[in-house]
């Protein structure tokens, strides 16, 4: 019993340093693979059977996060966030307006539809744009790192830990929304003020040419049927419609179609996040059985320890990662908002705290455009503290 539990600590040790790397040194494993093979080894050790690992799985997150993602892909496909950066772009008079813009738009648009998927696609169009128009696109670039992650911690649906949490909590999206919201939106004007002072040229009032056209295809038929199926689903949210469900609904609704083949919109679903999630599931069980979330209560024994805890293992492990680890020490609804919040803004620290960041930072360097890490740094530095702040003065 002795050498199973120890076997079974060492796996669990290593999965998560794992975790935090991106993968183990000499083997070509993601997070996904790290997560899976981890979870793999607990059921051959014996830490818990199959049925075990089975019933760890959160099925509500699960079908939650696969909807959100279908609904992207569709919205995607029929032109939707080209136009409406698109509009955006066109409302931009001058260098100031356009920082204004871009990260009040990202913000909204990741709080409705995931902020990975956001810097994913926003990214090309952004430094197109700030080459267009003789712009430097790095305050641009790091408008749009900081409008993602911090716009995603309004609503239930911003960020896969956002969804864990409004999952495990059972959450109503409005009091979600509620709560976060005044700091989101806070957060996001301290960004534009932060890169304002920063960056004298982003400042400027000097008006703009007009913005070159972006590239992208809109399909009609298929924007007005995504738009309605995202439409209805918010209202079911708003009106407290069990979010998972109304998700399932919403993905069933989008796959009906004689326009698309299935497997385009199955192509676009983040199957390593779902994967990841159930390992994490089960390796979140293995540390319950074995007892190690203990060692955490003296580090969230309070609102403000939880703040921190939430913080400091986000940028240790990620954030979903640990989420799941202090999710049983969250008790009361403003606890479950300071996890969601400081697993959230966590992000805005380094480059390196948000896959969101990343897929920004990768996609500038593809384009010959480099963000630094120390010029990550004194803004996401600031920003994150202050963010923080408001997020605990806000709801502790």
């Amino acid at each position: 019993m002795a050498l199973r539990e120890t076997l079974s600590l060492l796996v669990l040790l290593l999965a998560y340093l794992g975790l935090a790397l991106g993968g183990l040194p000499g083997y070509r494993m993601n997070r996904a693979g790290v997560a899976l093979v981890g979870a793999s080894l607990l059921v051959l050790l014996g830490a818990l059977d199959l049925e075990e690992a089975w019933r760890a799985l959160d099925p509500s997150t699960l079908v939650f996060l696969f909807g959100v993602m279908v609904l992207n892909a569709h919205l995607g496909y029929a032109g939707f966030f080209g136009w409406v950066a698109e509009g955006l772009w066109k409302r931009a008079r001058t260098p100031f307006a356009l920082l204004v813009l871009l990260s009040l738009g990202s913000g909204l648009l990741s709080a409705l539809f995931l902020n990975d998927t956001m810097a994913l696609l926003l990214t090309p169009l952004v430094l197109r744009l700030a080459r267009g128009l003789g712009l430097n696109p790095v305050p641009y670039l790091l408008a749009l790192m900081a409008g993602v992650n911090t716009g995603s911690l309004m609503t239930p649906t911003g960020n896969p830990q956002n969804i864990l949490v409004a999952s495990l909590s059972g959450m109503a999206y409005l009091d979600f929304l509620r709560a976060l919201f005044p700091v989101a939106f806070l957060g996001l004007a301290l960004q534009v003020g932060l890169l304002a002072l920063l960056y004298p040229e982003a400042r400027s009032l000097r008006p703009l040419p007009p913005p070159p056209p972006l590239r992208y295809r809109l399909h009609p038929g298929l924007l007005r049927k995504g738009l309605l199926v995202a439409s209805g689903l918010l209202l079911a949210f708003l009106l407290g419609y069990p979010m998972a469900q109304g998700a399932l609904v919403a993905a069933g609704l989008l796959l009906f179609t004689r326009r698309l083949r299935s497997e385009r919109y199955f192509m676009r679903v983040d199957w390593e996040l779902l994967v990841m999630f159930g390992g994490l599931f089960v390796l979140t069980e293995g540390v319950r059985r074995l007892g190690l979330a203990e060692a955490l209560l003296p580090l969230a024994s309070s609102p403000l320890g939880l703040l921190l805890a939430a913080t400091l293992l986000s940028l240790l492990i990620s954030n979903v990662p640990a989420v799941l680890l202090l999710a049983p020490l969250a008790k009361t609804p403003e606890e479950w908002l300071l996890l969601a919040g400081g697993s959230t803004l966590a992000g805005n620290l380094t480059l390196l705290a948000s896959v969101a960041n990343l897929i920004v930072a990768e996609g500038a360097g593809r384009e010959g455009v480099r963000v630094g890490l120390l010029e990550h740094l004194r803004f996401g530095l600031p920003l994150t503290l202050f963010s923080l702040a408001l997020l605990y003065l806000g709801l502790a």
